[in-house]
């Protein structure tokens, strides 16, 4: 496969070559058993990624039909929804509930921070929320939602966790049988997407839904939905022989095979690499003057906004960059000419992170900077020290 460019940028993240394997076979009839075997097989991966009692969904769409299955299948028009949003990709769900009727409010975090918990707490008191939404990994500011001070408050007040997992599935842990502080917190739907994390080309909608996510679907009777209604696809996910749309079928290959390099990697390592990536990553670009939008606290292991040193030219930059092979994305709304986006997950390795480096060093000094790329490839490689980074 020739690869021109080193694409680090918040997704489509780097594909290795036996998924483009995997897409590149022949296609098959997609009621062929033998297709239906691997979809099968794909549709299993994803429930032991996502560990819940319920049922999970892989479709043709994006992590937007996703986001839309979450809405439209857990809540009624004329019911509140609230948004806990941590940047731009949050509020997305703003838009979704506004189509199909419902009423969404936000709790916005100041960008580069957590939502703050005792106003968090004190909305949920005042309020009655059938569902609350919350952007796992936000891909506009790098923030990592707290998860462990979200998912208890929520379920204190009754209302269901909806988890955007876009830029965060198969890199940071979202098991659906790990209970937060009471043992009825759960989370209970998880949306994504094939491109970023788990490293596969876009063009599937995944959504993990548990019982009381399946309860409150049975609870709407009919939704204003056709391809986003689950109880479409619940015989197909079932037995993937049966017919409702048509799915993509080379792209189940490869999100097969995807999960296969997943699961074998093992999700704990997984997650453990991505988080010493994203340290190391961070900590070396500190050399350069270059700040995270996010404090480590709350700095996500997937992706990192990265504030310019004063004087630097966005657009200089990232061109120079794109000369060199390396393609990093810019930065978003009021950001955006004041700081750079670069990914960090999927099938990412060290080697490429380290050439990373080394490249934005070179450009930095091009443009009048100075800047010592041995040593912040040094500082790198001292957060991985003890890491499983085999991959």
């Amino acid at each position: 496969m020739l690869k021109k460019d080193m694409v680090l940028v918040p997704g489509p993240t780097p594909v290795v070559d036996s998924v483009y394997e995997a897409l590149g076979q022949e296609t098959m009839n997609h009621t062929d058993p033998r297709f239906a075997a691997i979809y099968k097989d794909a549709i299993e991966k994803t429930r032991e990624m996502f560990k819940t009692d319920g049922e999970v969904f892989v479709i043709g769409g994006s992590g937007t039909v996703a986001m839309e299955m979450a809405i439209v299948n857990t809540v009624a028009a004329g019911e509140k929804i609230l948004v806990i949003s941590h940047g731009y990709f949050g509020d997305r769900f703003i838009k979704l509930a506004e189509a199909f009727g419902i009423e969404a409010e936000v709790l916005q975090a100041d960008w580069g921070k957590h939502v703050d918990a005792h106003e968090l707490d004190e909305k949920l008191a005042k309020e009655t929320y059938k569902a609350v939404t919350i952007t796992h990994a936000d891909t506009s500011t790098g923030v990592a939602a707290d998860l462990d001070m979200l998912v208890p408050a929520i379920k204190k007040h009754g209302a269901l966790v909806i988890l955007d997992g876009v830029c965060a599935t198969a890199a940071i842990e979202e098991d659906m049988s790990k209970t937060y502080g009471d043992s009825d917190a759960k989370i209970d739907v998880v949306i994504t997407g094939c491109q970023k994390a788990i490293g596969v080309p876009p063009g599937l909608a995944i959504a993990a839904f548990n019982k009381t996510a399946l309860l409150a679907r049975e609870q709407l009777g009919r939704v204003p939905a056709y391809y986003s209604d689950i109880y479409n696809w619940l015989p197909i996910m079932d037995d993937p022989k049966k017919y409702f749309a048509t799915p993509p079928v080379n792209l189940i290959y490869a999100y097969n095979q995807g999960m296969k390099l997943v699961l074998e990697e093992g999700l704990e390592a997984r997650y453990n690499r991505h988080t010493a990536f994203g340290k190391g990553i961070r900590a070396a670009l500190e050399t350069y003057g270059m700040k995270a939008l996010a404090n480590e606290e709350a700095a996500a292991p997937t992706l990192s906004c990265i504030l310019y040193p004063e004087g630097v030219d966005d657009a200089a930059f990232r061109a120079a960059l794109a000369e060199k092979g390396l393609i990093v994305a810019g930065a978003l709304a009021h950001l955006q000419g004041n700081a750079f986006r670069i990914g960090h997950m999927g099938n990412t390795t060290e080697h490429m992170l380290e050439e990373a480096l080394l490249l934005i060093g070179e450009a930095m000094n091009e443009l009048g900077f100075s800047t010592h790329p041995a040593k912040a490839v040094k500082v790198f490689r001292k957060h991985l020290t003890g890491k499983s980074l085999s991959h």
